[in-house]
């Protein structure tokens, strides 16, 4: 009994290991290229597990941003395809493709990171979809700079749109390099009182399970509704917009500030089937915007 005890263990090591990681990020005219194999480059919890049945596969990731982004006329909400990818080649996926009474057109999508129902993450916040694509839904837990990292930015990634994603730290003075660090705080904050019931939505008061129990209040916190801001970062001296992965509400951006290159969306060659989540929608369309289905106008 203990020797097949030991081996349970033994396994259950080696499956949350990183394996062959491989990831490749280049440059080539006005476009940067990504191609990853999807397996992490650190240690993951165990899949399947009770609320994730898929196990992490070899993907074949494959997406180009433009090198020189540009802010479009209005912000792009995000729909059910990743926001960006990380520097190791993993995509920050924070939308799921769950909604209440099952009916994407309700508006009422549930927030992952609530943890209602449970999906299964684990304590990178991530988990798998069915295709056995490991995709992040928060902040990973082991991307936190310590010691010497917080003298810097640091560079986690490239949203779909091109621009450059930073760990939940920026400069007190957004064009000064040399002022000091400090946390980001988002600009999205719990609604009070209660959503409306019956046909029109699932009822209860705002608690954070669903996405639309959050709203978007300018000049709350640091960040826009895009989680960003435009300045200067140590890989863009010159300056430049550039988003924020944070801790509280939205983790992961949930609107793009440039236009979203087409190689994100599920079904384009080399990112497999459309769905997401723990069940995947089969393709269907979700409702335009994670907020109630609005498109807010640049400001």
């Amino acid at each position: 009994m203990k020797w097949i005890c030991s081996i349970a263990v033994l396994l259950f090591a080696l499956d949350g290991l990183a394996q062959n990681p491989r990831v490749n990020i280049r440059v080539d005219g006005d476009y940067r290229y990504i191609t990853s194999n999807g397996i992490p480059n650190h240690a993951t919890g165990q899949f399947p597990n009770a609320n994730n049945p898929n196990r992490i596969t070899e993907q074949n990731h494959s997406w180009k941003v433009p090198v020189h982004p540009k802010q479009a006329a209005s912000v792009t909400p995000l729909r059910l395809f990743p926001f960006g990818v990380g520097t190791n080649g993993i995509p920050f996926d924070p939308g799921a493709a769950e909604f209440w009474n099952r009916d994407f057109n309700s508006g009422w999508q549930y927030e992952p990171m609530s943890g209602t129902p449970n999906r299964g993450l684990d304590q990178n916040l991530a988990h798998v979809q069915p295709t056995g694509a490991y995709h992040y839904h928060g902040l990973p837990p082991f991307s936190m700079p310590r010691g010497e990292g917080m003298n810097q930015m640091v560079l986690a990634g490239w949203a779909a749109d091109g621009f450059p994603i930073y760990i939940q730290f920026g400069h007190a003075d957004a064009n000064d390099l040399l002022s000091p660090l400090k946390y980001m705080r988002s600009s999205y904050r719990m609604k009070r009182g209660a959503r409306p019931g019956g046909d029109a939505g699932p009822g209860g008061r705002h608690s954070g399970i669903f996405v639309q129990d959050y709203e978007y209040i300018k000049g709350a916190g640091d960040l826009d509704e895009c989680n960003g801001r435009f300045g200067k970062t140590p890989e863009f001296p010159q300056g430049t917009y550039h988003y924020f992965l944070t801790e509280a509400f939205p983790f992961i951006p949930r609107y793009f500030h440039g236009t979203p290159d087409i190689s994100f969306q599920r079904g384009s060659p080399g990112n497999g089937p459309p769905g997401a989540g723990r069940g995947g929608p089969g393709g269907r369309r979700p409702p335009p915007g994670g907020f109630g289905g609005r498109r807010p106008p640049r400001r």
